[in-house]
């Protein structure tokens, strides 16, 4: 089945309370990427165009269940509002309750309010509390504190729409809870526009990919990725590993690292991988490292092995030649995670250096999908996000997605 989506459902004169993901990079009141703004911007105009009208709900930061003027999201509504052209409210600290009520019952078509930041409510998040003890319940009270401000939320509209995929892995108020209460007042429930191409590009990636199907997958922990690994090596052609969690799995064959992170307790379980692996992993086969972390004097180290008093910090030439050659012959390519630390000048090219193979690669013809996070962060800044096929706005959440795990999020949405 097939999840429904705000194209399915007519919206016009109905109040559209839908979940968009806003947590934007703030400093002092400015934000300094609107991406995830912009990102809303065609299922809010869907439904203005329509004939409805929009409470949005986001998130913005960890402000912990209480007020935090600092994670306001008053510095969203008027970017938005600049935007859409059209002045967009902003409603109460409370979140929920008799003023946003009020707010929201005095809307007329075309209009929108935005909800301040649903992590204000200490409801939002506390059905979450018990996720790394499944076996843990929820009290009582806590139970009544979510199902109080998931009623709050509810009575502010008639149709739920998800369009925040970056938090589709949580089972939040916002997120789950009031999608869930919509449906029992017999409303529709559904993806927005955003959300719908979100499991489009990830589902066909990995369920249906254009062969040779390459995944390219960097960042600092291989214990953060071993399920992925594990899930795609059925699927792809290659498997192309940088970051510090290449050094793992380099120590794991029996490589030297040097000073290079490794995680000790994963050395087992990367040597039985690799065991499975049969030949499809394919790892740095020369480096640029540093005598320290913070070390802005890069050394190429034209080997394999890297010297015992050097870290590596990112790939060399020769690893970004070969992973260039298989992306280039690739017709369907997954990145998540990026090939060193990309933030310092010294040790980002590597990481741009594949964003510009993959680039090309997509001009090609082939199907280019990042997954989120710092693979999104670093295509942005490299101005190459135009030309891929897919930049996904979730990154634990794209990343929970190709590893096939439960989405809850997605998964209470109405099926057609």
């Amino acid at each position: 089945m097939a999840t429904k989506t705000i194209a399915d459902i007519d919206v016009s004169g109905k109040t559209v309370l839908m979940r968009v993901d806003f947590n934007v990079p703030l400093k002092d009141g400015v934000i300094s990427d609107d991406r995830r703004i912009r990102a809303a911007l065609p299922s809010i105009n869907k439904v203005l165009e329509s004939g409805g009208r929009c409470v949005l709900m986001s998130h913005l930061g960890r402000p912990k269940g209480q007020y935090d003027a600092a994670a306001s999201l008053g510095p969203c509504a008027e970017r938005l509002g600049e935007l859409l052209g059209k002045p967009v409210k902003l409603g109460p600290k409370e979140v929920v309750g008799p003023e946003a009520e009020a707010m929201a019952a005095s809307l007329g078509d075309g209009d929108v309010l935005l909800l301040e930041n649903v992590r204000f409510a200490p409801g939002e998040t506390i059905s979450d509390k018990a996720k790394k003890n499944p076996d843990k319940k929820l009290t009582a009270e806590q139970e009544q504190i979510n199902g109080d401000f998931v009623e709050a939320l509810a009575r502010l509209g008639n149709v739920y729409v998800n369009d925040a995929f970056g938090t589709c892995h949580r089972k939040h108020a916002s997120m789950y809870g009031v999608a869930r209460a919509i449906q029992a007042k017999s409303g529709p429930a559904v993806a927005g526009l955003l959300v719908e191409k979100e499991i489009r590009y990830l589902h066909e990636a990995v369920a249906n990919p254009a062969q040779p199907f390459a995944a390219i997958l960097g960042g600092a922990k291989v214990s953060d990725k071993i399920k992925l690994i594990a899930t795609l090596l059925d699927k792809v052609d290659h498997i192309l590993i940088g970051g510090a969690m290449a050094y793992t799995l380099l120590k794991a064959q029996g490589v030297r690292v040097g000073i290079s992170r490794i995680e000790e307790d994963q050395l087992d379980a990367m040597r039985d991988l690799l065991g499975r692996a049969d030949g499809k992993i394919v790892l740095p086969c020369d480096h640029l490292a540093a005598a320290k972390f913070d070390s802005d004097d890069a050394v190429a180290v034209d080997d394999v092995n890297i010297p015992d008093d050097l870290m590596g910090l990112d790939i060399g030439p020769k690893t970004v030649e070969a992973f260039s050659r298989i992306i280039a012959a690739a017709k369907t390519v997954v990145w998540n995670g990026p090939m060193g630390v990309f933030e310092r000048p010294a040790y980002a090219g590597g990481t741009k250096a594949i964003a510009e193979a993959l680039a090309k690669a997509t001009d090609a013809g082939a199907i280019s999908v990042i997954g989120g996070g710092d693979s999104a962060a670093a295509v942005e800044q490299m101005g190459l996000s135009a030309r891929m096929t897919h930049v996904s706005t979730g990154g634990g959440a794209s990343l929970t997605y190709l590893e096939g795990k439960p989405m809850p999020a997605i998964d209470v949405l109405d099926q057609a």
